[in-house]
């Protein structure tokens, strides 16, 4: 027995730095990871040691209400809505652009809210010294459109264009060039035309009718809906709302609105409902 403890004490030390040994492992090689847990570590770039810019989360990415934002595919300006699927644009001049009007009356009637595009003085082919015609402007950014698709696009107009003295050749050009630009930055939109105020043809409605009529066979041409007001200040009585032989008072500007409201639910251009298939 005293022999065996002797024994034992010589060799407890050798079995103590054994269990050590097989309990720690071999020690891990430089810059190999932890096998638990890692930490994250920043991606670099293979030039430098600075972390490459990570992209932001999708939400991040997301324009703010309110907010220009510079679409990548076309490389424009859009102003974002907070409520694009409801909204119609309106695209016109001076009879578009007070708040009332009867472009804004007729198409608010039909359900939609409202985006109102345009300067005052211009046209297919006119422009009113601070900005160029509806194509021109728009290429140039002079005004903006929605982000997103829109329901409608309506262009009201041709008055400017026959007060100065805009040919057909180059009436139709510009036209055509706008519906083609507008067909292709909102392929799912749908497009409508309204034609010039005026008198009417047999009633001193002159180069303003002339306008309405060729603005029709545009729009038929690029099987747009058209609404023709060429003889409208006649036929609805409303030379008396006039306040300037060419602009509506208020309530003139209200009885057109009807007008306008009844003929493009006739066209079938009436908001529809969320659950409705989208159609050009």
């Amino acid at each position: 027995m005293r022999q065996s403890s002797a024994v034992f004490r010589m060799i407890a030390p050798l079995i103590a730095v054994g269990v050590l040994m097989v309990g720690c492992g071999p020690s891990p090689a430089p810059n190999s990871a932890p096998s638990l847990s890692p930490m994250p570590v920043p991606a670099q770039t293979a030039a430098s040691d600075k972390p490459l810019r990570v992209a932001p989360a999708p939400s991040a990415l997301t324009p703010p209400v309110g907010s220009l934002y510079k679409n990548p595919t076309n490389n424009r300006n859009e102003l974002v809505l907070a409520d694009v699927r409801h909204t119609a644009v309106i695209i016109g001049d001076s009879q578009a652009m007070p708040a009332g009007s009867w472009p804004q009356q007729g198409v608010a009637a039909l359900g939609y809210k409202l985006h109102v595009a345009g300067m005052g003085g211009t046209g297919y082919v006119a422009g009113n010294g601070k900005t160029g015609n509806y194509i021109d402007a728009l290429q140039r950014g002079d005004w903006v459109l929605p982000y997103g698709e829109p329901p409608l696009i309506v262009i009201e107009g041709g008055g400017n264009d026959a007060t100065q003295h805009a040919t057909d050749a180059q009436i139709t050009s510009n036209a055509d060039r706008l519906l083609a630009a507008l067909k292709t930055r909102y392929p799912g939109s749908r497009l409508a035309m309204i034609g010039t105020l005026a008198r009417g043809i047999n009633n001193g409605g002159g180069r303003r009718t002339e306008v309405d009529a060729l603005l029709g066979r545009i729009a038929a041409k690029h099987g747009v809906p058209f609404v023709s007001a060429g003889d409208w200040l006649t036929r609805y009585d409303a030379i008396g709302d006039l306040q300037d032989g060419v602009h509506l008072r208020p309530a003139g500007h209200a009885k057109i609105g009807v007008v306008l409201a009844q003929e493009l639910t006739a066209l079938g251009l009436a908001a529809r409902p969320d659950s409705a298939p989208a159609a050009k």
